[in-house]
Order: C-alpha cells, then structure tokens, then sequence
C-alpha cells in the first residue's frame, strides 16, 4: 500500500449509508475523509474530516460543483451515499473519467435495471431465476390471495408500498398499476428476512459475504440484526450474479417461504447495514477502497456471531467561544 494519503468523497453523508462508509473508512489510516451533503445541521461533520455542503443532485449546477470539489481537495474516490447518486454517476462515467476520479460503482447495466424492478423482474425470468418472486403488471385484484403488494416500480426501501387487503384498497390505487405500480404476492413473513452483502471483484467472482436477518425500521432499513450463516445463502447469491454480474459491493435482500430463498431486490451499492456489518468484521466499504485504489486482493473475513440493535442517540457540537 502506498504512503501518499488518499482522498475520498462520500456523499449524502447526512444519511444512513453516508456515515456509515466514513465511519466504516476510520479503519484505513492515510486517509482524508470528505463528507457532502445538501444539509447544514446534519450530523456528518462528525465522521468526515472535511466537511462541504453539497448542491442538489438534480441542480443544473451540479456537475460544476462536483468538479470543482474534485479538483480542490485532490480527490481520487468518489462513493455515492444516495440512490440518486448512485443513477446520476452511473450515467455520468465519463466525467469521473476525465478528471482521472474511481467512482464505486457496480456494473452499469445492473445499476440502470435496479431503477426499475419489472425490467429487474423481466431479467430474472429470462434466465429462469429460481428465486424471483411472480410479478405483473396487469391491474387484476384476483391474481394473488390477498393480502398482496401494490409495489413501486421505481423506489428503494419500503417507501411507497401498499399492502392490499380488499378490493376496496386495490381500486383506489388500479389506474397506476402498469406505468408506476406492480403487483406482488407478499411472500414468508417479516421473521424470515434476510440481508446479505457480497463482494465481488471485477470479473464478478465473490470474494466475500455475511448475511443478517433482520428487521425493518418504519423507513425501511435494518433496525435490529443477527449475524446469521444459513445454508443455501451463498448459491443463491451466486446463482443470481451469474446473471446480473456485479462488481464491488453488491446487497442481496431476500425472504425464506417454505424453505426457499426468494429475492426482494438487489441494492447495487454499499448496504445501508454497513457499519452493522463492520463491528462483526465485514468492512465492505474498506474492502473498496483496498480493492479498487490499491490493487488488494480481497479474502473472505472471519465473522463474529452476535446481534446489533440501532438507537438513537446525542451528538453535540459545541460553539468555538466554549473553548
């Protein structure tokens, strides 16, 4: 590993996957750690060593900010912190090209199919994936025994998703099934989900994973966690990558119904479990920054057993006239 300190940006640091790749990062010495957000009064400033407030991802401007930032602090990784990141950047590759910048990104063809999860789904079939959930797109109430999902399209976590229990229910939400809605059957329950994180090298061999069972906050993130290693896990995350190729971290959400693994989504990026997964000793996000800017071969960690449980508590920043 060299000696010359490296820099890199992580933004949407305000947010749950932002400080946790800075907080995750604090275990690579020889690093300068920036964190961006669009926010002043967020909690970032305590986990980066500088801090920038960051345009809006969809501003005119942004790319123009973004160089400019670049550019200033040196800056040789870029890892997005938010979805929107993730989408803007993945079309945008030749702009981090130029200014000789890694952006960590998965392959662009999966990034660009986990914008939309009926092309996702379409993927699936067409390989005969095993672990896809049915799914349509026709506005047809009798299809599933309800209770069934009205999902969206287009979204991450749990946001937008309707649990349909009655015709009712189904009919105030019909004209959008198609164009932003998809209907799917809810499969095993909220006790048998499960989050597993691998990492993948750039021919998309797996070199490493660890896999949660968890549950779900209200704003769809791991909220309670136990590291767990059940069989049949680590075919099914290969079998899918077979088809989807990734690169670099990769999450894989999934439910177990009736003994068979079935695939929620991938989220083609850093998980948002991320520092969860660091105190058992999967630190994705170094694994990253070893692999990508200095040519480490990665190998599989040894994984503590144990459980996580996220809380809220108290950050203070005091004013300068204290000291």
């Amino acid at each position: 590993m060299t000696d010359r300190k490296r820099t890199i940006l992580v933004s949407g640091a305000s947010g749950i996957v932002g400080y946790g790749v800075l907080k995750s990062l604090r275990e690579l010495k020889n690093l300068s750690l920036i964190g961006t957000t669009i926010y002043d009064d967020s909690i970032a400033p305590a986990f980066c060593d500088i801090f920038e407030i960051a345009l809006r991802t969809d501003d005119e401007k942004y790319f123009d900010w973004l160089e400019k930032i670049i550019k200033k602090y040196n800056i040789d990784m870029v890892i997005p912190g938010i979805e929107l990141d993730m989408s803007l950047w993945n079309k945008n590759r030749k702009f981090f090209e130029k200014l000789n910048v890694f952006p960590l990104l998965n392959n662009y063809d999966l990034i660009e199919l986990c914008l939309d999860k009926w092309n996702f789904y379409q993927k699936l079939k067409e390989h005969d994936c095993p672990y896809a959930i049915d799914t349509t797109l026709e506005p047809d109430f009798g299809r599933f025994k309800t209770p069934f999902l009205l999902k969206p399209r287009c979204g991450f976590g749990s946001k937008g998703l309707v649990k349909v229990e009655d015709k009712e229910t189904f009919n105030l939400y019909k004209d959008k099934i198609g164009n932003t809605l998809m209907l799917q059957p809810i499969v095993g329950s909220n006790d048998e989900e499960y989050t597993a994180s691998a990492f993948f090298d750039k021919q998309s061999n797996m070199k490493a994973f660890m896999t949660l069972k968890r549950k779900l906050s209200k704003d769809g993130f791991t909220e309670k966690a136990e590291v767990v290693f059940p069989a049949g896990i680590k075919d099914a995350i290969e079998n899918i990558a077979s088809i989807f190729k990734p690169v670099g971290p990769t999450n894989f959400q999934f439910r177990k119904e009736n003994g068979e693994w079935k695939l929620l989504e991938i989220n083609p990026r850093i998980s948002s479990s991320s520092s969860i997964r660091k105190a058992f000793g999967y630190n994705e996000s170094k694994m990253s920054v070893e692999y990508f800017l200095f040519d480490k071969e990665i190998i599989q960690p040894e994984i503590k057993h144990g459980k996580a449980i996220r809380y809220t508590e108290d950050y203070i920043f005091y004013d300068s006239h204290n000291i």
